[in-house]
């Protein structure tokens, strides 16, 4: 299969508007900087993992893993320049290059690569001595961990075109769960079979571009219940033990969502932070006092939401009702992805390669 055109998530066009000022930074919840390390450029929609107590980034040529605690390298594999984060099931580490070769590395070392016949721009998912892909032409496939050997591939017509972005591919339970198109699909992680199919939103454009509704990474899952963003379009959730849509509300976002049990909250692209009802999907509480400042998609955790912003800084606001509680600088470049969070410290990977760790005080 011919690859397909990919579109990137920002495109060149009018001035963008100058972000919002800032009110003066609030102090609700205390933090101090543990430690931080210089790991290279990666790429745009990167994601550091968390994975025991190592944090594993993609930056520069190589693929970094961080001592949680201390933030010293632990190991280093040289690969060609990484087009995606790092997968891990904390045995088997995985990335795919910009040349499309799927490089797989254990202990430190490099154990096996493979070219792949698609670009792909989602980190791959280590689970059950298996490496899936999914790749940028919406097809899925299967490798051994240990060889490297093709197990199985499902290719799926759609869209001519797909985002330069990160997409969902996770487990849920015996069910490898794929975002194609708009829609969740559960497969058999054994054969690659389809087992159920959940749109959150379809395509209705009149042209390709406005039918864009891929799903983006990250996803808030509890339990069996999956809920996610369809890229300028909606955010739903699935109950992935059925694969039955469970409420599914307009928004218009680019990046993922997060979430808890009673909550769901994004970023939308005019800088807008909304929270939804887990439940059934009303709406929470939403604020506009970060607009147009380039946001990334949240982590909750705790009492916090956490983002960060294109201009380097990381903000900490109420998981109740939005309000400012920190504001937490790096290196003035735009932060990439989500934070993570390793137990009780705080991580987020920047565009210039700066990879920082905060602990509540």
């Amino acid at each position: 299969m011919a690859l397909a055109a990919v579109l990137a998530a920002c495109s060149s066009g009018p001035e963008k508007p100058k972000p919002t000022p800032l009110s003066p930074a609030a102090s609700v919840v205390g933090t101090r900087l543990i430690w931080s390390a210089q790991v290279g450029k990666g790429p745009a929609q990167a994601f550091p993992l968390a994975v025991g107590r190592q944090v594993l980034v993609a930056g520069g040529d190589a693929v970094v893993a961080l001592d949680a605690d201390k933030g010293q390298v632990l190991w280093r594999v040289a690969v060609d320049r990484p087009a995606t984060g790092v997968g891990s099931d904390g045995q088997t580490a995985a990335v795919i290059t910009e040349s499309n070769h799927l490089v797989a590395m254990e202990a430190g070392k490099e154990i096996w690569r493979t070219r792949l016949p698609a670009a792909s721009f989602t980190a791959p998912l280590v689970a059950g001595r298996r490496v899936f892909v999914l790749a940028a032409d919406r097809s899925v496939s299967a490798y051994d961990a240990g060889t490297g050997a093709r197990l199985w591939t499902q290719t799926r017509a759609g869209e001519p075109l797909v985002l330069r972005q990160s997409g969902v591919l996770l487990a849920v339970g015996d069910t490898l769960v794929v975002g194609l198109s708009g829609r969740l699909a559960g497969l058999d992680p054994l054969s690659g079979a389809l087992r159920w199919d959940a749109p959150i939103t379809t395509a209705r454009g009149t042209n390709e571009v406005e039918r864009l509704v891929d799903l983006v990474a990250p996803v808030s899952r509890v339990g069996n219940q999956v809920c996610a963003r369809a890229y300028s379009a909606a955010v739903g959730c699935v109950d992935a033990s059925r694969g039955q849509v469970l409420w599914s509300k307009p928004a218009n976002g680019s990046t993922g969502v997060h979430g808890d049990d009673n909550l769901v909250v994004g970023t939308e692209v005019d800088g807008r932070v909304r929270a939804w009802k887990r439940a059934q999907g009303d709406e929470a509480w939403s604020v506009d006092r970060f607009k147009f400042r380039g946001l990334t998609a949240p982590l909750a955790v705790g009492r916090v939401v956490a983002f960060g912003d294109s201009t380097g800084l990381v903000h900490l606001i109420s998981r109740e009702d939005g309000s400012d509680l920190a504001r937490l600088s790096t290196d003035g470049s735009a932060v990439q992805g989500a934070p993570v969070v390793l137990g009780q410290t705080l991580v987020v990977q920047t565009r210039n390669g700066g990879v920082f760790a905060w602990l509540p005080q």
